[in-house]
């Protein structure tokens, strides 16, 4: 699960429908509507806000206004009705961190996407989040390497030894 803290603008044709898809997934975990997901990491932003539906509810319409102004079907029924004016700080260092993440997908995914894009520097957040100074997040994978530029993956525990089939 991916939600992002850059404007959705950013994110190509691929990009945008997953986070569409993660996002309303979100939705459903913070309603407790799911089994999976009720724990993930990026869900303890959207929980430390007052009212965490509307958060993820505002961070959907959002979503659901960029697909809108290219002219894509998301159904804006799916979100909640709960809104929030309140938003969200999230760290400079988080948000810097997701576009140099950004970048890397879409150079192999969507090269020319990606070229639109060569000239920001200071990529704009979704409009829930107010910027703060900051380090990335602890929730996020990486976050212990990204200041060294090492990429990790999460260590997983060994598999459990299957019995034969007899």
């Amino acid at each position: 699960m991916r939600l992002w803290t850059l404007h959705p603008k950013y994110l190509d044709p691929k990009g945008l429908v997953a986070l569409w898809r993660e996002a309303r997934l979100a939705q459903a975990a913070l309603k407790g509507r799911t089994v999976g997901y009720r724990h993930h990491p990026q869900l303890r932003r959207f929980r430390s806000h007052a009212e965490p539906l509307a958060a993820i509810a505002t961070y959907l319409r959002a979503v659901h206004a960029e697909a809108i102004a290219r002219s894509y079907r998301f159904g804006g029924a799916k979100i909640s009705r709960r809104r929030t004016k309140v938003r969200l700080a999230e760290t400079s260092g988080q948000l810097d961190y997701e576009w140099r993440r950004l970048q890397e997908k879409l150079r192999t995914r969507s090269p020319d996407w990606l070229r639109q894009w060569k000239t920001v520097a200071a990529p704009e957040q979704h409009p829930l989040f107010r910027l703060v100074p900051g380090a990335v997040r602890d929730w996020e994978r990486a976050a212990t390497d990204v200041s060294a530029g090492i990429k990790t993956k999460r260590a997983r525990a060994p598999a459990k030894p299957r019995k034969p089939k007899l």
